[in-house]
């Protein structure tokens, strides 16, 4: 019997592009001349996996946002990698705005993606292993199947496909 070929199904963000796209975008904010003396400031924070922005309006906010999101993309980083919170009033006058980096698949997002693959009803298997699926089939074509279905679906999370032998 042929062995099996898999993939991997994952969602992972490069944490120095990110970093990267953040100090760009701080650069940036530093010398626009409709930002320059605002007071706005973004920061990240590696090991909690946030990026928060700081600005005096909640108008300034989002164009600095706009801003990193700019950077984010020229870096080849998904906008869905980032899961934005609610604008909330901070001290000073100011508003916050927080971002949390989405690294992994969760575990009931992964049960979802698990079934919308069996109901294709293509002879695979598909094993959720942490915060990942590995998708298994004797034939080649069957993965390529899943790969072009998952990747016309819209899960919320930048999906990438790793590891395929």
């Amino acid at each position: 019997m042929a062995k099996d070929q898999s993939f991997d199904v994952v969602s992972q963000v490069d944490m120095q592009e990110v970093d990267n796209a953040v100090q760009q975008a701080v650069k940036e904010i530093t010398q626009r001349y409709d930002l320059k003396d605002t007071g706005s400031t973004i920061s990240l924070d590696k090991t909690a996996g946030t990026v928060t922005v700081s600005a005096p309006s909640d108008f300034i906010s989002k164009q600095v946002v706009d801003v990193l999101a700019g950077k984010l993309v020229r870096r080849s980083v998904d906008l869905k990698a980032l899961s934005w919170g609610t604008t909330e009033a901070a001290a000073g006058g100011t508003v916050r705005t927080t971002a949390q980096i989405v690294n992994g698949i969760e575990a009931e997002l992964a049960r979802k993606i698990n079934k919308d693959i069996r109901d294709e009803k293509l002879k695979i298997k598909v094993q959720i292993e942490g915060d990942k699926l590995r998708v298994f089939s004797p034939k080649r074509d069957d993965l390529q199947t899943v790969i072009a279905f998952l990747k016309d679906k819209d899960y919320g999370i930048p999906l990438q496909f790793t590891n395929y032998r």
